[in-house]
């Protein structure tokens, strides 16, 4: 345990400089882009690219590409937990789930590396999840609307990463069927057994 003196002694991280925080924005905004559409394939070289930076850039910001991907999943996941306390602050208790299970399924049919990531790199997805808060808030929407008789009583909130996931898995790699489903579709089917 470090003691008050210990603690005074250590200097403050050092803020970063204007440039430094856009470039940082502008890797983030274009691995987001590339890591969507090509998954783990995407490359550094091809991130940098897009951003408008040097790759040296790149690497000063995120030494290897599973700290960038690693930001991505934290950022993802941010974004769920907003909605997440936006479906709890819904007073509709089935709409306020409706929206979380709707929100997550897009970002992950529309984001192959986060569909990767949730098979692949498990412990980052957990990570970020718990960083957010996650399990609290599915538990507190799964709650309400059980307690509002719309829910399944046997439903638990692991459950929704479960089907999200195998969602995303089925979508990506056409386990499904010969034809298209779209994740609109198999979202709607998903909830009706709900």
């Amino acid at each position: 345990m470090a003691t008050a003196a210990a603690t005074a002694e250590r200097p403050a991280a050092p803020r970063q400089r204007a440039d430094a925080r856009r470039n940082r924005k502008r890797i983030i905004a274009a691995a987001r882009e590339l890591f969507a559409e090509h998954g783990f394939d995407a490359q550094i070289d091809d991130i940098a690219r897009v951003a408008g930076v040097g790759v040296g850039t790149v690497y000063r910001h995120f030494p290897n590409k599973c700290d960038l991907l690693e930001a991505l999943v934290q950022e993802r996941f941010e974004g769920l937990a907003e909605s997440a306390r936006e479906g709890i602050a819904n007073p509709d208790p089935w709409k306020g789930f409706e929206g979380v299970m709707r929100y997550s399924a897009e970002v992950m049919a529309r984001d192959r590396a986060l569909s990767e990531a949730m098979f692949e790199r498990p412990e980052m997805m957990r990570d970020g999840a718990e960083g957010v808060g996650m399990p609290e808030l599915l538990d507190e929407l799964v709650a309400r609307a059980q307690r509002d008789g719309t829910l399944r009583e046997e439903f638990v909130w692991q459950d929704v990463p479960g089907l999200i996931c195998g969602m995303g898995r089925a979508l990506s790699e056409g386990v499904i069927g010969p034809h298209e489903m779209s994740w609109q579709r198999y979202l709607a089917i998903l909830l009706d057994g709900l």
